[in-house]
Order: structure tokens, then sequence, then C-alpha cells
């Protein structure tokens, strides 16, 4: 916990910066100068330009026509942020929000419009101007690069900012896992530009998704789509959700640089052209948390580094080629100069020190022809991941309680191929991944009777895998029902429980009714698979015997279904209804604990590496409220309202809650553009208690078992069989930005926490101990030590000041 004296020196001089940062600026005036924007509208088959197609700027009177090549320019625009209509006949017309509009830099877009049947050639028809896919209409959200960058209390992190979309629960431990729909957050995917990124935090759960901190530089995205169901065949394999982040292009006119000064971090991003056919994107980041931990006398001190880059070259007319990279150096040291507090003997008593690094590096070549599409994908994504902890945090042999190692590797390819014949869309290809996987571990546990187990192997793994899709969209009936039917599967050479492309076939079928232009009704149904985690997969016994393939651990089934409906209005809104229903079975069962994988993973370190068979059953279900509302007039929102349950088999084969069934998440997100280019944003999230597993007290403070944990051993004979109490949080930013001739600057405060709002988590169960911190004997009890329960409330107003400046 920070201590109190410190939070409120530190609130007064964030909020005293805040306050005097515009002053400072009041006296610099910007020219009288407009902005503009320009781009090209292409057929999103052939990439070719469509020639006088309708650009027009929502709200004004700016509007033009491409020319011959299917270029457009917008002038006499003040800066600021504006909605862009396009229409062309014979296809379907689209919105772009929040086109941001500067004087230093010309906005630059690309649009891509989807070619309307034959029948249909001589009329323009309405966009929903929320993309809908025809493949997944249900449990798709679309969110823009503004969105991303204001939301209150996301501290321009994507996995924060989706905590507002529904179904989406937020945890109140310092972490950002995305727990979608009740499912656990090893059940994700994520795709930067068609390229697979395994990892989009730092200081990443090994074997799940989570972490503290986003990887991704959210400057460089156009936009996001957001998976939680209905999944494409193309994409995956995955269980709750599909993250497809889209880059924008770097910018056409000159070389620029953007440095970015957060709460946490400094970055700096380098974008221009190389030639008059490629551009660059390239930032770095580097945090400054650690000096900050230290002043604060925390017990840890992490610091991390990344980087992102892209690169786009236009080889023709009908082809380009990507480069896409992204990595990261995560170290977490411990702080043992702060021993003097209960909590901060405690957390340093079991934290190791931690060292992680992972990159991802793919290439994407994409071609367009009359009637078809191909796109290919190369990658290569790694990630190493160290963790070492000693007794007393003193290093020798003798007190060694971890020492792990272990990188997992994966070289992927990706054939992809589109065919458009009307309205009939055809999609189908293959993919293959060799995957190397090596672990060395050595590591001091309990089992579930207090005896003291040596796990002591080092073992390397590789294998392949493969996957086959297709799928088909056509429409009737002037597109009043649009029917997709898809079919994949995924197998792999791991062993012969997961080798038989027959057993993990996943087929799918998503409908929509269009009962009007602004109503429809659509439906989902699927069966979708995926592998557990490497770290599961590589665990070997003391013998080097691969344990889990002599289990039989198959792949993670899950059957979904979705059904809802939409309505939408002529100013940039939304109202939907949806109800969903998924179960699984083939879960891992981790035999050490006696507990499923389901209900692990929010939590640092690795998960999954132990023994486990495929034999836990679940599911979830629930309904989702949306009310969206893109910018209009200067105001936007999100409001969305999900019930749910989410249960899972304990060791007895009873459905008990999951640890991700918080039953309840209400997201109230708000905001207004205010004159002079000031923006609020509020943000308010309720969400339902948390279920827990208790401690086994007299187990965990047997002498022998907390010398090597050093804290509280779940008792999962009764797993999850409390709750924490519900909690609730405000957030709030306020934006305001500068526009000068060649650069431009923005400030902004976000307060996380405004009401201060306490949150109740289970206690932190330690020992007593004597003035020289060591653990007190129970005199009642020889063989044990006296328990001591810390007590956990977290929660306090935390405020950050950032800065972007543009050249």
């Amino acid at each position: 916990m920070i201590p109190s004296n410190e939070r409120k020196r530190y609130v007064f001089s964030i909020g005293l910066l805040t306050l005097l940062l515009p002053l400072l600026l009041g006296h610099l005036r910007s020219q009288a100068q407009s902005g503009r924007i320009v781009g090209w509208v292409r057929d999103a088959v052939t990439h070719e330009g469509i020639a006088y197609a309708t650009v027009g700027v929502q709200g004004t009177v700016v509007g033009t026509s491409t020319d011959s090549a299917g270029r457009f320019v917008l002038q006499g625009l003040a800066p600021g942020l504006y909605n862009v209509d396009i229409s062309s006949v014979g296809y379907k017309s689209k919105t772009v929000f929040e086109v941001e509009v500067m004087m230093s830099a010309p906005a630059e877009l690309e649009i891509k419009l989807e070619r309307l049947a034959t029948e249909l050639e001589a009329v323009v028809v309405k966009s929903d101007r929320f993309d809908k896919s025809d493949e997944s209409p249900v449990s798709l959200r679309t969110i823009g690069r503004s969105e991303i960058q204001r939301n209150p209390g996301g501290n321009r992190d994507i996995s924060k900012v989706l905590q507002s979309l529904p179904g989406v629960a937020w945890t109140v431990s310092f972490r950002n896992d995305l727990i979608i729909r009740g499912g656990a957050s090893n059940e994700n995917r994520f795709y930067l530009d068609e390229v697979e990124v395994p990892n989009i935090n730092h200081f990443s759960t090994q074997g799940s998704s989570g972490g503290p901190v986003g990887l991704i530089n959210v400057d460089f995205l156009s936009d996001a789509e957001f998976y939680s169901g209905a999944f494409p065949a193309s994409k995956g394999p995955a269980l709750s959700s599909i993250l497809l982040l889209r880059q924008r292009e770097a910018r056409t006119d000159r070389f620029g640089v953007t440095a970015t000064l957060g709460s946490s971090d400094l970055g700096f991003t380098l974008e221009g052209p190389l030639s008059p056919d490629a551009g660059l994107l390239f930032s770095v980041r580097r945090s400054y948390l650690q000096f900050l931990f230290a002043a604060l006398e925390l017990p840890f001190l992490p610091t991390y580094n990344d980087y992102q880059l892209k690169t786009t070259w236009r080889l023709n007319k009908k082809s380009q080629l990507r480069l896409i990279s992204l990595g990261a150096y995560d170290v977490n040291r411990l702080n043992l100069q702060t021993n003097e507090t209960p909590e901060q003997r405690y957390i340093l008593g079991y934290l190791p020190e931690n060292y992680q690094w992972n990159y991802t590096l793919g290439v994407v070549y994409k071609y367009f022809g009359k009637n078809e599409g191909l796109t290919a994908v190369l990658s290569r994504n790694m990630l190493n991941n160290e963790a070492v902890k000693y007794r007393n945090n003193v290093e020798s042999s003798d007190n060694l309680l971890l020492n792990y190692r272990s990188y997992e590797a994966e070289n992927k390819a990706r054939l992809e191929f589109n065919q458009y014949r009307g309205s009939l869309k055809l999609n189908a290809g293959v993919a293959y991944e060799w995957v190397s996987y090596f672990n060395s571990t050595f590591n001091r546990i309990n089992d579930l009777f207090g005896n003291i187990i040596e796990i002591n192997y080092e073992g390397k793994l590789g294998f392949s895998k493969y996957g086959l899709f297709v799928s088909a969209s056509e429409a009737w009936f002037e597109r009043r029902l649009v029917l997709t039917a898809g079919l994949r599967s995924d197998f792999s050479s791991y062993g012969p429980s997961m080798n038989k492309p027959w057993n993990q076939l996943s087929p799918r079928l998503a409908a929509t009714v269009n009962l009007s232009p602004q109503t429809n009704l659509n439906f989902s149904a699927g069966r979708y698979y995926q592998l557990p985690p490497y770290t599961l997969l590589g665990f070997r016994d003391n013998n080097g015997v691969l344990v889990n393939r002599e289990n039989e651990v198959r792949y993670i089934g899950s059957t979904q279904f979705a059904a809802g409906g939409e309505y939408y209005t002529d100013i940039n809104s939304r109202v939907s209804l949806e109800f969903f229903y998924k179960s699984y079975d083939h879960y891992p069962f981790m035999l050490t604990d006696s507990v499923s994988l389901a209900n692990l993973g929010s939590d640092f370190g690795v998960i999954g590496n132990g023994p486990a068979v495929s034999t836990s059953d679940g599911h979830a279900y629930g309904v989702e409220l949306l009310a969206q509302q893109k910018l209009y007039k200067g105001f936007y929102g999100i409001a969305a309202i999900t019930v749910y349950r989410s249960l899972f088999n304990d060791r007895t084969g009873q459905l008990v809650p999951s640890s991700w069934d918080n039953r309840f998440l209400v997201s109230l997100t708000a905001g207004k553009r205010l004159p002079k280019n000031w923006e609020i944003g509020v943000k308010w999230q309720y969400n339902g208690g948390l279920p827990f597993t208790p401690f086994d007290t007299l187990l965990s403070v047997y002498m022998p078992v907390w010398t090597v944990n050093n804290r509280g051993i779940p008792d999962y004979g009764r797993v999850n069989s409390l709750r924490t109490p519900p909690t609730h949080q405000l957030d709030m930013r306020v934006d305001k930005k500068y526009f000068f001739a060649c650069w431009s600057l923005e400030v902004y405060l976000d307060i996380q926490n405004v009401y201060n709002q306490k949150t109740v988590l289970p206690d932190n169960l330690d020992v007593v101990r004597d003035a020289e911190g060591n653990p007190v004997p129970d005199p009642l009890r020889p063989g044990y030590y006296q328990p001591l329960f810390l007590e956990n409330v977290v929660g306090t107003v935390l405020p950050s000041i950032g800065v972007v400046v543009s050249y």
C-alpha cells in the first residue's frame, strides 16, 4: 500500500501541475489556419480507386467527390474531430468516426467500400455505421482510435478500454486481464494487422494473457474489432474473445515525431515516408515506475521497455507488403530496503524476482484481384520468462525455493483466399505452426497433505499445429436475409489425442434478418476448440516424462450460441440486446491442487505448470444490453449492462461458481467536446463480487509448508465457496489540445477512483513475526506457526497527467 502522506503529496503535485500547465501555455496563440483531410476511396476487393464517390463531413457544408483515381481532399476545417460520410453508387456507404484534424499534418484516410449485389448496383445502400459483419452479426464491437485514447481510467491501454464494453469484467488487483462472458483470461486471441500476437501486456502471466500494463502503442491504431463470440473461421482458435487491432498508415507528407509523457512511462514515435510507395511507423517506450515505487517505499520495483514497428510497401496497384514487429523487456526486482510493515514483509516473503522478454515479427503480403483476394502471413513470436526466489531473500543454494526458466516460440504461416461472386463471399485457407517450448524448473511445493515436493526437471518440446478453414456468406432478398456458414479444424502432432482433424471439427452458422433499415435480428451458433497452454503441455516429471501427453490431454472444447436484436438511429447511435450461452468440455483439471485450470490465471507468474487430465466441464450464460452513441454534436457515450453466471466443476464433479462469476456488470461512459478544444469524459463501473477460495489455514502455517510457500494455501475442497463484496468506481478525464502551424500539444488529467472507493479483497494470510521478522511458533500447536490475517482493502484516488507533443 502507498503511505498516505506520500500519496497526498503525489496527488497535490499532479493536480498543481495540471492547473498550471494550461496557464503557462495560455499566452501562445495559434495562427488562423485550417487543417485538411486527404485520402483515397477504394474498392474493398480490387483495391482500385472508386471515381466520383461522395465524401462529406457530418454537420458541415464541407464535401467533395473523388477524382478518377479515387483520391479526395477536404479543406478549410478547423482543428478538431469530425465524422466523415462516404458513399458511391453500387457500394455500401460508410462512416469514419472521429477523424482528428490538425494544422501540423493532414489527416490521411484510406476508405474501403464493399460492393453490393448486381441487382442493387444502381442504388446507394445506407450503412449501419457500425461496421456490421456478415460472418459475425452478433458479439462484435468496433472502437476507434480516439475512443481508445481518451477513455477515462483507460490510461491509453487497450485492455482497460475494452472494459467499457458488455460482457467484459474488470479486476481490482492492478491487472488488465480480459475476462469475457465468464471465461478465463487464457481464452483470448490477439491479432495486429493480421499477425497473431500472443502477448499484449507487460509482465504477462505465462499460460494466460493478462498483465498489469498494456504493450500496444495506441497511437499506432486506427481501430479495433472485438469479438466476444461468433468467431470468424479464419481466426482462432479461441474460446472467449478475438481482438483484431488495425494500425494506421504512416503520414506521407514528411517525417514527424511524437513524444508522450504518461503517468508511468516516456515514449517516442517516428513516422514518415521512406519513398513514394513506402512508409514507416516506429516507437520506443520506457517506464519510470521503479523510481516512483522506490520513493513510495513499495516492496517491488518494476521496469518495462517496448518497441513497435510497422512498414508498408505498395508494390503495385494490386499488391502490398507489410512488416510488423512488437517487443518488450520487463524486469521486476524486490525492494529489500522496505521491510518494516507486515504488508511489506508479506509481499517480500513470497514474491519472486522476474525477468521477461518477448517479441513478434511478421510479414503480410496482400494481393487484390478483380473478384478475389489473397493474404499470406509469415510470423515468429517468442516469450522468454525467468523467475527466482530464495528463502528470506538470502541468495544461497540451500535457500533456493524457485528457479524457473522457460521460453515458448511459434513459427507461423497462414494462407487465406477470398472470392466474391455477386452477393456470395467465399473464404478459405490453411495455417501451420511449428512450436518450440523449453522449461527448466526447480520448485519446492507442497501437496494437499502437506508433504514437500521437489520438482526438478529440464526439457524441450517441439511439435506442429495445423489449421484448415472455409466459410461462405450470401445475402438474399435485397439483404433482408444474410446467412453465413463456416467450418474449421485444428489439430497437432503433440500426441494421439490431438492429431485427428475430425476430432476438432468446428462448424459455425450465423444469420441476420433485416426487418427495416434500422432494425435487425441476429443469431450465431458454433463449436470452438483451443489448445491448452504450453506450460501444461510441456510439463515433465523428475524423470523427464511428458506427464500430460501420457495423460492424453485434449483440446478444450466449447459450444456457443448467441442471439439478439439491434436498433440504429440517424444520430450515430444504436441499442442492442443479446443473449449468450456457452458450454465447456475437456478443460484441464490440475491434479496437484485438484482445481480446474479455468479457475486459475489472474495472478502473476506461471499457470498450468503441473500434471492434469482433461475432465473439467462448465458453462456460462447471460444477457447483455448495450446503448452506444458515437460522436454526435460533441457528445459520445456507451452504456453496457451484463447479467450472467459462470460455473465449473469442482473436484467432486459438482458445478460451483467459477473464479470469473461476477454475475452483474455495469459500465457507463460518457463525454463531451467543449469549445476551444477542451474535452471531458467520465466512466462509472460496477462489478459484482467475485468468488474466492478460502485458505486452508492449518496446512498453510505448518512449518515445512510455510517455509517453501510463505503465503496461504487455498483449500480447493471449498473452491470458490466465498465471495467478495461488490465494488464500483468512478473515473474522470479532462483533455486540452493546442494546435499550431507545425506542431500540436495535448495535455490530459486522468483521475481513477474519483470518490476514493475502498474495495474489500480476500485477506492475506501471513504468520506472526518477532522483532527481527522471524515467524513465531504456535505454543498450542507444535510444528505450526501462529497465523496472522492481513486486511486486504485496496482503492485510492489515482491521478495521472499526460503530455503529448507532435511535430
